[in-house]
């Protein structure tokens, strides 16, 4: 390891910029290393540093805090803190107070929600949407369409997995544009790592589109300015962000369009004034309209805290080392080769560090050519203390076109019926070819070092001329997000 390190250095200057990050996996992290725990998973959630927690247990036993939904002192105390919260935010992502409102949600999935429910979308309004969102964004369509607009997804290229820019400028340029037409991509794909331009924002608008950006897996380790690009909708995890708190994410509105909004329920802490008897309401203004029953109000200061742990390293230090450690595994996941000549890995998406992000996804093959099964794989990794992700990372549209699935495959599945699930599919699809339902996927993050990125290559190494029987049957599946283990 110390002469690949070595190795490594030379390839990566800029890696030795890093340093601190090396420090704070000591303290701030320092529980990875005491318990053996090689991390892979930040795509799926990021990682809280120890002073994190020990800020936000201070202020919690030094203050006494009340619903904010009042104006007794305890509650004034919340209120001032929540709001300085939502400022910091503001502040953070560079959003001027005057054009942008930060609402408190759930997560990145309520976020969208609220959009997608209250976007006035009508029997001549497009909905357009990149092939590699996330299910969060894809259920958005089943609003546009209850409202009878039309729904149309952009594909995307092969086998690099982006756009191309002639059949975005296509669609865009299809909608009418005195109707409400919404146009949602992600800036990072949490299945390829793929980053698209956000140039698409500003040549969406100005064809008269409103556009959703989906930052999620793009603000962990990248800089958003919403000064210099200005989506109309912005939906942001915080625990993938800095690991804690969960349970808490934001939607950004544009002002410019929160007035076309349109709320079709109401709840506790959402109105001014609602009547039994007179059977009406009136909807608060601004964010509070949008923010239902009581926030999470004693975790929303945390985020503040974990904004400035951020900071403190600062985005540009821990974006190069996500980008020197991605990178390098990318080149030697590449170079992996059988005995026999045949490559080891398939890799999904750019096979290079160029307009991507940390996450990279892949499936290992046997020497004959045959897809190995990568939940047995996870099985193993797990065996070595090493976390990564297998399915389909909630993004069905990318993996269906890096894995070469059909309109006719997909259509074969949603016909045998709503028991239809991943582990049934993947049996299904393995009959008609030796294509794969899911991948593996891992992700670099703040706390990242080079030893994880080394170990995590000497795993995928063991797989060289390993076939299906070599490796042993998988004892767990994948439903509805949830572990299932086979008990024989």
């Amino acid at each position: 390891m110390e002469s690949g390190y070595a190795d490594f250095l030379k390839a990566y200057p800029g890696y030795d910029k890093t340093r601190l990050l090396d420090e704070w996996r000591k303290t701030e992290y320092g529980r990875l290393d005491l318990k053996q725990q090689i991390y892979l998973d930040y795509t799926g959630g990021g990682l809280y540093g120890a002073s994190q927690l020990s800020q936000h247990l201070e202020m919690l036993n030094n203050s006494v805090l009340g619903n904010p939904h009042s104006g007794n002192l305890t509650s004034q105390a919340m209120t001032d803190l929540v709001e300085e919260t939502r400022r910091y935010i503001l502040s953070y992502f560079n959003a001027n107070p005057d054009e942008y409102i930060a609402i408190f949600t759930a997560n990145a999935s309520g976020a969208l929600k609220l959009a997608g429910e209250s976007y006035p979308f009508n029997a001549g309004s497009l909905f357009a949407l990149t092939y590699d969102n996330h299910n969060s964004v894809n259920g958005i369509r089943e609003f546009a369409s209850s409202k009878g607009a039309k729904v149309q997804y952009i594909p995307l290229t092969s086998p690099d997995l982006r756009l191309d820019q002639n059949t975005v400028d296509e669609v865009l340029d299809t909608a009418d544009g005195s109707q409400q037409n919404l146009f949602a991509f992600p800036a990072q794909s949490n299945f390829s790592g793929v980053q698209h331009s956000l140039e698409w924002i500003a040549r969406a608008q100005d064809k008269g589109w409103d556009v959703l950006l989906d930052a999620a897996a793009f603000v962990p380790t990248n800089h958003l300015n919403l000064k210099i690009v200005k989506p109309d909708f912005v939906c942001i995890s915080f625990y993938k962000m800095f690991g804690y708190p969960t349970g808490i994410g934001t939607l950004l509105i544009r002002r410019s369009v929160f007035h076309k909004l349109d709320r079709p329920w109401f709840a506790g802490g959402t109105v001014n004034f609602a009547s039994v008897q007179g059977k009406g309401h009136y909807l608060a203004e601004n964010e509070a309209a949008f923010e239902d029953g009581t926030i999470n109000y004693l975790n929303i200061p945390a985020i503040k805290m974990g904004l400035l742990h951020l900071e403190k390293a600062g985005m540009d230090i821990i974006g190069e080392r996500v980008h020197c450690l991605a990178d390098w595994v990318l080149q030697n996941l590449y170079a992996m080769q059988h005995d026999n000549g045949k490559p080891m890995v398939r890799l999904y998406g750019p096979v290079d560090s160029h307009q991507r992000g940390g996450t990279i996804t892949f499936n290992l093959y046997s020497p004959d050519g045959y897809l190995l099964d990568y939940r047995r794989i996870e099985e193993l990794a797990n065996e070595k203390h090493i976390s990564l992700r297998t399915g389909c990372f909630c993004n069905p549209g990318a993996g269906e076109i890096a894995e070469g699935l059909t309109p006719e495959d997909m259509e074969a599945a949603i016909k045998t019926g709503k028991d239809m699930s991943l582990p049934r599919f993947v049996q299904m699809i393995q009959h008609r070819g030796n294509k794969s339902a899911g991948a593996i996927r891992i992700s670099f993050g703040l706390a990242s070092n080079f030893t994880d990125a080394y170990r995590f290559l000497e795993f995928v190494s063991t797989f060289r001329d390993k076939n299906n029987l070599n490796i042993g049957r998988a004892t767990l599946d994948i439903a509805s997000c949830r572990v299932i283990r086979d008990g024989s």
